[in-house]
């Protein structure tokens, strides 16, 4: 299973990722942890982070390009109108 998930940064912007391990996560939140800690360079000057959801896919590729779509052009439109 791969999961992209959505975090809200402190500056009111999204930040997608993508994860393999949903199960470890959730009981961890290791990969919202590492973002919260400022592990991350992509969000360690927008915390704190929030996570807003997350999609599961049971296709590695789909995941990924679920999550390249989201982050270009009618995808950010589309993670606003649905998720922020």
């Amino acid at each position: 299973m791969y999961t992209v998930y959505i975090l809200k940064c402190a500056d009111g912007k999204p930040y997608t990722g993508c994860t393999e391990n949903l199960e470890e996560r959730l009981e961890r939140l290791e990969r919202l942890e590492r973002h919260i800690d400022g592990y991350v360079p992509a969000t360690e000057n927008r915390r704190p982070v929030k996570l807003v959801t997350y999609i599961v896919f049971n296709d590695r590729y789909k995941a990924f390009e679920f999550e390249k779509y989201l982050k270009f052009g009618s995808g950010r439109a589309f993670l606003k109108r649905h998720f922020l």
